[in-house]
């Protein structure tokens, strides 16, 4: 199948990801990228697409204008929309770039440039709001008042896109969970930092909570089933307006992956000091209470508590099933993929 797409926030780390999962399994398709920053020059050995080959366009997602113009100079049949702040920043970036800037893609491809569809990166985060979350499906509902910014906006966005959904815009929603791997500037490096500083003794919870991290390279494979389902006609009616859970399929104890990586960096230590849930809860209060008296960002809060001791694992049958989605990469090969890339950083 000729086709272009056209991937919104494609210089970041999941982007550079699907970048490569489009060049190997859709070799016949030319990838655009519009980002807020281009391409970086250098790139993990993990990737093998020529950069020449990818068309960028620079621009802002909550600019109509760069949108309209890089939608009209790829003449892509659809969009993979990426593009997120990091956790942790205000709410006001979050209400701009995940609301906005989606409001703003709707209404332009929508109505403007006559794409055929659209994919949408949401979160699975999106259902939590501190409790368990035991094998969810997507008929969970989300929570009356969510926990965090990053996953609030992350909602509203993801209602916006199911509701576009039509005979002339079809859209898919994908939720992945705990991503991880190659070229990740948040969870990775923030594992060895705090190993750095003496935290990896330290542990939140009795580890008995099953937690899903998902490799960043199935993630990627997610979106490319996506893409060719929608974009096909016998296949465009069964998956539009339809939202999936991307996981590894493989629920692990949450210190499992760190762990993994700081052993790898030579961090072993011979005993855990363990802070149970309730008392991890006071100990992220007072941190949170003293540090806003002090003006200083807190290391520990009640949030990375919750999110840290609670059981969050999702049921993919449905992705199996519609996208004939199933992770290529298992954990401890995502792992390893992702040590190496530490090292050759």
């Amino acid at each position: 199948m000729s086709s272009s797409v056209l991937l919104i926030g494609g210089a970041g780390f999941l982007g550079l990801h699907l970048i490569e999962q489009f060049h190997r399994h859709c070799p016949k398709t030319e990838i655009h990228v519009f980002d807020v920053r281009p391409i970086p020059e250098k790139i993990s050995s993990y990737f093998t697409f020529n950069q020449a080959d990818i068309k960028f366009h620079q621009g802002d997602l909550t600019s109509a204008e760069d949108v309209r113009n890089a939608i009209l100079e790829s003449k892509c049949d659809a969009i993979v929309h990426l593009a997120s702040p990091m956790h942790g920043l205000p709410q006001e970036i979050y209400e701009k770039v995940n609301v906005q800037g989606t409001r703003n893609l709707l209404e332009v491809a929508a109505k403007e440039t006559g794409v055929k569809a659209l994919i949408y990166t949401s979160s699975a985060g999106v259902i939590f709001n501190g409790q368990d979350v035991i094998n969810a499906d997507e008929l969970w509902p989300f929570p009356k008042v969510h926990m965090d910014g990053y996953n609030e906006t992350k909602a509203e966005a993801e209602t916006m896109v199911v509701d576009a959904n039509s005979d002339d815009l079809a859209t898919i929603c994908l939720r992945p969970a705990g991503i991880f791997g190659p070229g990740d500037r948040q969870l990775v490096p923030g594992l060895r930092a705090a190993a750095k500083l003496g935290q990896s003794k330290f542990q939140l919870g009795d580890n008995n909570n099953l937690f899903d991290w998902t490799y960043v390279g199935n993630v990627a494979d997610a979106h490319v089933l996506a893409f060719q389902k929608i974009l096909n006609p016998e296949t465009r009616d069964l998956v539009a307006g339809e939202v999936f859970f991307i996981t590894n399929d493989a629920p692990t104890y949450f210190w499992t992956l760190a762990r993994t990586v700081w052993k790898a960096d030579g961090h072993i230590d011979k005993y855990n000091i363990v802070l149970k849930k309730p008392v991890a809860l006071v100990a992220g209060y007072l941190s949170q209470f003293f540090s806003k008296l002090l003006d200083k960002e807190p290391g520990l809060t009640p949030f990375r508590v919750k999110v840290v001791c609670a059981v969050r694992y999702h049921d993919i049958s449905k992705a199996k099933s519609m996208l004939g989605y199933k992770p290529e990469v298992d954990l401890e090969t995502g792992i390893k993929y992702t040590l190496d890339w530490m090292n050759e950083s």
